[in-house]
C-alpha cells in the first residue's frame, strides 16, 4: 500500500488566469473538468497513472494573504542565458520579483500573478532531466521526521535525508523532485500549495486513509462538504488530498 502524488494543487481566486499563467510558465496545455478548476499538464498526461505531477488551479474565495507560502516550486533551466531568458518571460507574463529574505542567492525568486512564489533556478545536474518542474518545495521543521512520515506514505524513493533537508523522487526517477527544507517559523495559515495524492487500483481510499492516519497524519475540516477525496495533515500539518480514481 503507497500513494504517489500526482498533482499540485494551487488556490487562486481566478482559475482560469492563474492556469493559464502556469501553462505559459511550464509550457503545458490547459484543460477544464468544471468550472473553478483549471488543469495543467502535459500533452497526454494520465493522473490515473501519472509520471511526473501536473498542476491544478482550483477557485478560492479568499486572497492569498501576505504569509509566505510554505509550498512553492523551483523551475529548472539548463545554462545562465535559459535562465534569463525564463525570468524575462514569466516576467512578462505577470510574474513578480518577492522577496522572502533569500538575500543574494544564484536563483531568482518571483510570485505568480496571485503572489504565490516561485524559483527560477540557476543550472543544476541534479535536475538536468525533470522537466521545467526541478522540484516541489515544502519548508518544515524537521527534515527527518517528514521523511519517515513520507518515506511510508508514498512509494517516491528517499534519496538523500539529513538535519536541513530530506529529498524524495518517483520511483520511476523521473519528474520533479519532493524536497522538505528546514525553515525558520512555524506554519500559521492554511497552505495555498498542496499535494494530491492518488492510491493504486488494488488499493481502498479508506484503507490508505486509517494506515495515513496510523503514521500520524490528521484528518482535516476545509470546508469542503461532501467530496470523494479525503483532506488530511502530515504531523506538521502540511495539508494533502487523497484523490479518489473516478
Amino acid at each position: 500500500m503507497a500513494l504517489r502524488p500526482v498533482q499540485v494543487n494551487i488556490k487562486a481566486l481566478d482559475d482560469s488566469a492563474v492556469g493559464r499563467f502556469w501553462a505559459e510558465a511550464l509550457g503545458w496545455s490547459v484543460s477544464s473538468e468544471e468550472p473553478g478548476v483549471t488543469n495543467v499538464g502535459r500533452d497526454g498526461f494520465d493522473w490515473r497513472d501519472p509520471v511526473g505531477v501536473c498542476v491544478d488551479v482550483v477557485t478560492v474565495p479568499e486572497p492569498k494573504t501576505t504569509t509566505k507560502n510554505r509550498v512553492h516550486l523551483d523551475l529548472a533551466t539548463t545554462s545562465a542565458a535559459h535562465q534569463a531568458e525564463l525570468v524575462a518571460r514569466l516576467r512578462a507574463l505577470g510574474a513578480t520579483p518577492a522577496h522572502v529574505g533569500q538575500g543574494d542567492v544564484p536563483w531568482t525568486v518571483l510570485a505568480d500573478p496571485e503572489g504565490n512564489e516561485f524559483c527560477v533556478l540557476e543550472p543544476r545536474e541534479v535536475y538536468r532531466d525533470t522537466g521545467p518542474i526541478a522540484a516541489v518545495v515544502v519548508d518544515c521543521a524537521d527534515p527527518r521526521a517528514m521523511a519517515r512520515f513520507w518515506g511510508e506514505a508514498m512509494d517516491w524513493t528517499l534519496h538523500e535525508v539529513t538535519d536541513d533537508h530530506a529529498v524524495f523522487r518517483s520511483a520511476k526517477d523521473v519528474g520533479p523532485y519532493l524536497e522538505f527544507l528546514r525553515t525558520p517559523g512555524v506554519k500559521t495559515v492554511p497552505d495555498r500549495v498542496h499535494l494530491d495524492l492518488l492510491r493504486y487500483p488494488s488499493d481502498g481510499q479508506e484503507a490508505e486513509v486509517t494506515r495515513l492516519r496510523a503514521l500520524g497524519a490528521t484528518d482535516l475540516d476545509l470546508g469542503q462538504g461532501d467530496v470523494p477525496w479525503r483532506c488530511l495533515a502530515d504531523p506538521e500539518g502540511h495539508e494533502f488530498c487523497v484523490l479518489a480514481r473516478s
